[in-house]
């Protein structure tokens, strides 16, 4: 796609709705089990009689959080998010804080979002299970060639399973409502089994009661993952950008608390028991119910208890589900590449990444998500209870830091506004701001507090090497920059050396190095000498007979090397070059056969690259490469062009294939 055509690739809210919230949106698939799954370590009346109540603590930060949200996609439609937010507003250091975290948390999401739909599969698809991590890492790769696609196009695609998600819940949660209220909603099949504590927690009073109701809140605070990403997106929605935006986030949200509390209401109705610990908390008549036991997620309990007497509704919502749980890292996919380029283009990021591909979506950073998502999923073997415990702690350091950044925000331009309107509506925006920032602080200190030791502290480790990568590759930048800005004196950049020495290097006499020999005559040097090492002393002679015999208008010096090296004898002798004639610039010219199969690289070249290598790093030497193309290479020039432009549809090599 052409760069003018970028304006094709904005999304109206129909297609930003599935793009953005996808993530939020599924974690109605997660975040009931993991509160259920923590309030079930002490039993199975904890989880009936408390969970609606930490659901609730959940949508209300939720709400705030969305609310607070709203604020910036107006005041910031960039897309820089939270990173130009805490930029901005605090600081370099806390922008740099917010965008290591958002990183992390994006390669989470992936990982989380792709391993939950694979084990929700699993309980539909019993070929799934035990192969849940290769399936894993199979569908990150469907997903990364999918968003090389673009984004408009991975958008549409993935907008009917999403709205299809939705309507199977919403439609699953009104359904069991009716049967509800009609007295005739069954219970769940693991409502009939005995839930026990797990060893340590049959007894919980005072401070332990409130420290697992704070572990079941930060984990059911995984629904809150993806709120960000729809104001880090806000250049992708066509205009007006930032109503749509704000529109957008708000469709979310109310789905979103609507879908999470259908889900928990529905799961305490029918009794549904969910432990990290099946096999020996879950007891029929007394006994454990065993390894044996395969203990569905609760949406998937819930499916089966509502439908009882309908099957197809309970394929459909599984279905969907895994599809939305595997969508969701669409999510991330979309957030994590804009974020790197932004990083990009400010320097904490190589300047690679802020370069779109030939689909115009950011290529690069797609790929280096996808490839962290896989080696995740790999070391945690897809397992959703392993990898939630480092989730959601990246997202609430953004939230807090954002929203404080948004409060400065406020103050700064109240300082500015006379007008009694606009300083109203500034002030209740500061509002919502302080609000969200105070809620936001709160969770990410309970995180903290209930999740280190289960897996945060990981998390953490690798926001700081992030943190320190980027202000290192800043630093670099800065530093080059610094090194190659012009002098005040322009004519002394632009001053021509006072000669031009040239050397052309020599193994044998054939075609490249006569085509070596006629280039740098053509170039008029100052002065021109061929160079060859004696390695061998009678190939040597034998190569001067040859040398005087053609009659080439050119010397031909020979360097000792009693220990038979080609690079350190070349090399001190261009650098006493130099030191005769500082003033004068080297040029040394490198014969090098061009080949057309990789087996043939192994074969040819290697004292030139390790020449080419060494003159690279010696001052004042230029090295000019002077290409022989060997028949085996004929039109490798395509192959090559098509592999760097990102079209593999015409991807062809030499030899046919």
């Amino acid at each position: 796609m052409r760069s003018d055509r970028l304006g094709e690739t904005l999304l109206p809210k129909r297609i930003a709705l599935p793009v953005f919230a996808s993530d939020a949106l599924s974690s109605v698939a997660y975040a009931p089990d993991e509160i259920f799954l923590t309030l079930g370590v002490a039993g199975g009346v904890m989880a009936a009689t408390h969970s609606w109540q930490i659901g609730l603590v959940v949508v209300f930060v939720m709400i705030v959080v969305v609310l607070s949200y709203r604020q910036n996609v107006h005041a910031y439609p960039s897309g820089g998010g939270d990173y130009e937010v805490a930029t901005v507003n605090i600081g370099p250091k806390a922008g740099v804080t917010v965008a290591s975290a958002l990183l992390v948390d994006y390669v989470l999401t992936v990982a989380v979002s792709i391993s939950s739909g694979v084990q929700n599969a699993a309980s539909a698809l019993p070929f799934v299970r035990g192969h849940e991590m290769p399936v894993a890492v199979a569908l990150v790769v469907l997903l990364t060639a999918m968003n090389l696609r673009g984004v408009r196009e991975s958008g549409t695609a993935f907008a009917f399973p999403t709205y299809a998600f939705m309507v199977g819940i919403i439609g699953m949660a009104l359904w069991g409502m009716v049967r509800a209220s009609g007295g005739n909603l069954p219970m769940a099949e693991s409502a009939q089994l005995e839930m026990v504590p797990e060893h340590g927690y049959e007894s919980l009073t005072g401070l332990a009661m409130a420290f697992l109701f704070l572990r079941a809140f930060s984990s059911g605070c995984a629904a809150l993952t993806g709120v960000e990403a729809i104001s880090n997106g806000v250049p992708a929605f066509t205009k007006p950008k930032s109503k749509n935006a704000a529109t957008t986030l708000a469709l979310m949200g109310g789905i979103a608390v609507t879908m999470l509390m259908s889900m928990i209401f529905l799961a305490t109705k029918t009794g549904v028991h969910f432990a990290e610990f099946p096999a020996e908390q879950l007891r029929r008549d007394g006994v454990p119910v065993g390894e044996d036991y395969v203990q569905d997620t609760v949406i998937g309990q819930v499916a089966h208890t509502v439908f009882d007497n309908f099957p197809p509704g309970i394929y459909y919502v599984a279905a969907f589900t895994g599809i939305i749980l595997i969508l969701a890292a669409n999510t991330a996919f979309n957030g994590f590449p804009v974020l790197a380029s932004v990083l990009a283009k400010d320097g904490y990021l190589p300047g690679q990444l802020q370069s779109r591909g030939d689909r115009l979506a950011f290529s690069n950073g797609i790929l280096i998500l996808a490839g962290a998502a896989i080696l995740l999923i790999i070391r945690y073997d897809a397992k959703v209870t392993d990898l939630i415990q480092l989730y959601i702690v990246g997202v609430f350091v953004s939230f807090t830091l954002s929203q404080i950044g948004m409060v400065r925000h406020w103050n700064r331009h109240l300082r500015d506004q006379l007008k009694p309107a606009q300083r109203a509506v500034m002030m209740r925006s500061r509002a919502i701001n302080v609000v969200g920032a105070t809620m936001s602080g709160l969770v990410l200190v309970i995180v903290l507090i209930t999740k280190f030791d289960r897996g945060a502290k990981w998390a953490i480790a690798a926001m700081l090497v992030l943190f320190f990568m980027m202000q290192a590759i800043k630093k670099h930048y800065v530093t080059v920059a610094k090194e190659l800005a012009l002098s005040g004196d322009i004519r002394e950049e632009r001053a021509l050396p006072s000669r031009v020495h040239a050397i052309v290097l020599v193994s044998k006499i054939h075609k490249p190095t006569m085509r070596a020999i006629a280039y740098a005559r053509a170039t008029r040097p100052s002065q021109l000498e061929c160079l060859t090492v004696a390695v061998d002393p009678e190939a040597t002679l034998e190569l001067q007979r040859q040398w005087n015999a053609t009659n080439i208008p050119v010397p031909l010096k020979a360097l000792d090397s009693p220990y038979r090296e080609i690079t350190r004898p070349i090399i001190e002798y261009v650098k006493q070059a130099r030191r005769a004639h500082p003033e004068d610039v080297v040029t040394v010219y490198v014969p090098e056969y061009v080949v057309g199969h990789w087996w043939e690289q192994i074969l040819h070249n290697q004292s030139a690259l390790r020449l080419k290598a060494a003159l690279l790093f010696t001052p004042g030497v230029m090295m000019v490469s002077v290409p022989w193309q060997l028949r085996s290479s004929e039109g490798a020039e395509e192959w090559v062009t098509a592999i760097t432009t990102q079209t593999p549809a015409n991807v062809w090599r030499p030899d046919g294939s």
